[in-house]
């Protein structure tokens, strides 16, 4: 493939760091006070605190965002979202489990199972940078359908997730850095 070509360095990236940098510095993006928000996080995952949505909104986060988070907290209290056991679930569970939670879909379902679980075989068919790449790197450029992109993604199997990671370097081949 023409990226990997491209791009001999990327072998040597360590994926969950840089998935984690990246999350941090987007959380503080939003929120000017994440650090007493993530405090308080942590705090409502072991209990289900009645204040727990008044203490988020007081430290900076939108409604959309606190409603989540106390899903979230709700679902993995319940073990809807198994936090300790997730590497023992396959990816169709993994992703079905977590888009039942407020804000996260299939997108970041699939990120998780990349960056955070490093599963060498996922192909994330809902990023555009995935498609468009297909499309630049496979189609000269035309539009591509999901059907289309699952082909080709289809000869890349059982590494799907680092294709996709070449794939994602060959539009923009410098590592970010955050």
């Amino acid at each position: 493939m023409t990226a990997v070509r491209r791009c001999p360095r990327c072998g040597k990236v360590k994926p969950a760091e840089q998935f984690y940098r990246r999350r941090r510095t987007r959380l503080s993006s939003y929120c000017r006070s994440c650090q007493r928000a993530a405090a308080r996080l942590a705090g409502i995952r072991r209990r289900q605190d009645p204040a727990a949505a008044e203490q988020l909104r007081a430290v900076g986060l939108s409604g959309n965002k606190t409603a989540s988070i106390l899903d979230l907290a709700s679902k993995t209290s319940d073990g809807t979202v198994p936090l300790e056991r997730m590497e023992d679930l396959s990816d169709d569970e993994i992703v079905a489990r977590l888009s039942a939670v407020r804000g996260i879909g299939r997108w970041t379902a699939e990120m998780f199972l990349i960056f955070h679980l490093l599963r060498p075989n996922v192909l994330p068919l809902d990023d555009v940078g995935l498609i468009k790449g297909i499309s630049v790197n496979y189609f000269s450029g035309e539009p591509v359908s999901r059907a289309e992109a699952r082909e080709v993604g289809d000869a890349w199997v059982p590494y799907r997730s680092v294709a996709t990671w070449y794939i994602w370097r060959s539009l923009d081949p410098m590592a970010v850095s955050y």
